[in-house]
């Protein structure tokens, strides 16, 4: 269902069955790890012109990895963490 990758891949999957007896599959949720008790790679400065799957892609080597960036800043809002140049992110260890 979700790519190696994914923040998903590692999240139990759970199934209900309705009353008229159609099963649903879907993934259990995903609680955000608390970024300050993840292991610090290094750290990131924002400049103009950054997004966070570029930053990903130079940093992680993975564009799609932009998930870890924001678990590590505890981001409900991504675009808040490359809407200021001088910003500066931690990149860390992905956590569960």
């Amino acid at each position: 269902m979700f790519g190696s990758n994914s923040r998903y891949t590692q999240i139990e999957d759970a199934v209900l069955t309705t009353e008229n007896g159609q099963v649903i599959r879907y993934k259990k949720r995903r609680f955000l790890p608390e970024g300050e008790k993840m292991s610090l790679l290094q750290e990131v400065t924002v400049t103009a012109g950054d997004r966070l799957d570029l930053i990903s892609s130079r940093v992680l080597g993975d564009p799609e990895q932009f998930w870890r960036i924001c678990d590590a800043n505890n981001a409900m809002y991504p675009f808040d963490l490359v809407n200021k140049t001088n910003n500066v992110l931690k990149i860390t260890i992905a956590g569960k």
